[in-house]
């Protein structure tokens, strides 16, 4: 790959989950107390950390990932497996104990996929990161990435990044303890499509989203995942546009998606211009709304959606690094994602930047 295409600001930092994956795929889920076969079995790295950032770095960037493993024979296989995809593991803590790992079901006849995750053991406490290893984790680095785990080390990263500038993006999956906290020092968030609602108790995701923006000032933008529907973003307007229409948010919404043309099978987005978004009982935001499309995927294709979601998330890591503008960071992201959904396991069909279905981004 050719240095002059890569970004500058290369160095990304993450901080959360690391796993070992069993991946069983049935025929379909089974019923209580039902025995049944698997027709594949795949044992791989998992954990939204370590995927997203699997993710990073097959697309160029040059991760560093700071979380807990013990040294056992899973530890090393996934420490292991991280540094053969160039994600650097030199600031993990390793200790005795259990390595976390996750069972996961994927239904071949629903194409869902059910996760039983068993935590790694003793869990990582924010005293084993001395601050010598934390101002060395952080040098050079242009972005911060949490998952939302390990909330007591990542507060304690976000509080250093924040003195330092350096922007900082969560994975906002589901409400989690010590996650408010950290979102008040967030610069770009990517939600799960239950967090927004969850998490301000809004009526709809529209006025969630202009919530999000009011609560968390320092908060640049928001992402809506929603799977095959794609995603939703609102993005807020630095310089507030004194003379921006006023349009009541569900209205826009409504009024972007009838603009989507569902001819096109490859991940396109819709944008608004500036406005100020009103949501009933909410308040307002001056910003710019985003509808994103999703890949269709042949059902014959579609293998398995584990690790979609850190996949999205990888590719906008490296969108921001690259500095690519919304309209075309979406789509990318969603264009990552569906090439992970094409295999079985969170990793496996991870693209490489050489990968040529990406040929139009990078």
């Amino acid at each position: 790959m050719s240095s002059e295409s890569l970004p500058q600001q290369r160095i990304v930092l993450g901080c959360g989950s690391v796993a070992v994956d069993f991946l069983a795929t049935v025929a379909s889920y089974p019923n209580p107390d039902d025995k049944i076969r698997s027709t594949s079995l795949k044992v791989q790295g998992g954990g939204n950390a370590g995927n997203a950032l699997t993710c990073a770095s097959r697309l160029g960037l040059i991760p560093r990932l700071i979380s807990k493993v013990a040294n056992d024979g899973q530890g090393k296989s996934i420490l292991e497996e991280l540094e053969s995809d160039g994600v650097d593991t030199s600031f993990f803590i390793v200790e005795e104990g259990n390595s976390p790992f996750t069972y996961i079901i994927v239904d071949n006849q629903t194409k869902t996929r059910t996760c039983i995750h068993t935590p790694g053991y003793p869990p990582m406490r924010p005293e084993e990161l001395s601050q010598s290893r934390l101002f060395s984790a952080l040098d050079g680095v242009n972005m911060v990435y949490f998952d939302g785990r390990l909330h007591e080390t990542a507060l304690i990263i976000a509080k250093e990044a924040a003195r330092k500038n350096i922007p900082i993006l969560v994975d906002a999956e589901r409400k989690r303890e010590g996650l408010d906290y950290l979102l008040n020092f967030t610069s770009y968030a990517v939600c799960s499509a239950k967090f927004p609602q969850a998490w301000t108790e809004a009526p709809s995701i529209p006025s969630a989203l202009v919530s999000m923006l009011l609560r968390l000032p320092n908060l640049k933008f928001v992402i809506v995942t929603l799977g095959e529907d794609g995603c939703i973003m609102l993005e807020r307007s630095v310089n507030g546009v004194s003379d921006a229409e006023e349009m009541d948010v569900h209205s826009l919404l409504e009024s972007l998606k009838q603009r989507k043309d569902d001819s096109h099978a490859i991940p396109t987005c819709i944008s608004s211009v500036v406005t100020k978004l009103s949501a009933n009982g909410i308040g307002t935001v001056t910003g710019r709304l985003f509808v994103g499309t999703a890949e269709k995927i042949p059902p014959n294709e579609l293998v398995d959606t584990t690790g979609a979601g850190d996949a999205f998330i990888g590719a906008v890591v490296y969108a921001l690094c690259a500095g690519m503008p919304p309209e075309k960071m979406l789509p990318f992201a969603a264009q990552v994602a569906a090439c992970g959904c094409r295999a079985l396991g969170a990793r496996t069909g991870l693209p490489h930047r050489t990968d040529p279905r990406l040929a139009t981004f990078l």
